[in-house]
């Protein structure tokens, strides 16, 4: 395992994989190269999620700059990896990624600088303006995830891409939502969000270069009633309202377009109110 710095890491990032022996060594590499160059403590938190391949083989030997960890998650599901490792995690920020890194790299400074600046919650999302996005499968799952994250959006503080793999949370908060997750499937994020907005927490969403890599586990035609079902619990299980102009501001990736400061989201003016007499 990795030996970098001693002391208490500042930044955990988890990376669920199930059966990911193929893809993991490469985005090991790609995520280890980056940790290194930051200015802060980081650590990763591989959970291996019922692989029956070499995925924690790989893990428990791997050896490089950034210490690298193995949690064991027997629950079969993206969500209940993530949540496994999130409750791991002690550090005051902490995040979640995907084995094949197909969200940039570049997009962790920006993500870093906002929780450091005290936003709760920074989000990759891929209907950005300006976010870059190639080869994004087949057009029906395009068109699947524009209505999926219309009908979440309310739930999740109105943020346009709930899918996207690439979150990070002020770790208390990380930490309190992961407790209360109860969604082992790919809608996840849906409800993880949902309970950080019910905490009163901003979503903050940031523009991605995101490529699109083959092998991806998520089927159109195999999920999509899952997905559905699991939104329907969601919202059963959510039990309030969250308010109907939530603040999500939309900021750029500083570092990529060289903005000094995020530029916030214009919100709609609010109703004025009756006068009294």
């Amino acid at each position: 395992m990795g030996t970098w710095h001693d002391g208490t890491a500042l930044l955990e990032i988890i990376v669920p994989a199930h059966n990911e022996a193929d893809r993991l060594p490469a985005g090991l590499h790609l995520l280890c190269a980056k940790l290194a160059g930051l200015p802060l403590r980081a650590e990763i938190i591989v959970v291996d999620n019922a692989s029956t391949d070499g995925t924690a083989g790989i893990v428990r030997s791997w050896g490089g700059p950034v210490p690298v960890r193995l949690v064991h998650c027997e629950r079969r599901g993206k969500g209940a990896a993530v949540r496994a490792g999130l409750l791991e995690t002690r550090a005051p920020y902490v995040g979640f990624m995907d084995a094949d890194m197909a969200t940039d790299l570049a997009a962790l400074d920006e993500a870093i600088a906002l929780l450091r600046e005290g936003r709760p919650v920074v989000v990759g999302s891929r209907r950005h303006r300006r976010s870059v996005v190639q080869g994004y499968a087949l057009p029906v799952r395009r068109l699947g995830a524009i209505t999926f994250n219309r009908i979440v959006r309310d739930l999740v503080g109105g943020i346009q891409d709930t899918q996207c793999g690439f979150k990070f949370f002020d770790g208390p908060l990380g930490r309190a939502a992961a407790g209360e997750l109860r969604t082992a499937g790919f809608s996840f994020d849906v409800e993880l969000l949902a309970h950080c907005v019910r905490r009163g927490a901003s979503v903050t969403a940031i523009p991605v270069v995101w490529r699109d890599r083959p092998g991806s586990t998520f089927s159109v035609t195999r999920h999509s009633l899952e997905c559905m079902l699991d939104l329907a619990r969601i919202r059963v299980r959510a039990g309030f309202r969250v308010p109907a102009t939530p603040i999500t501001p939309v900021v750029p990736v500083r570092t990529m377009l060289r903005e000094p400061r995020p530029v916030p989201v214009a919100l709609p003016e609010r109703a004025p109110s009756a006068k009294s007499g």
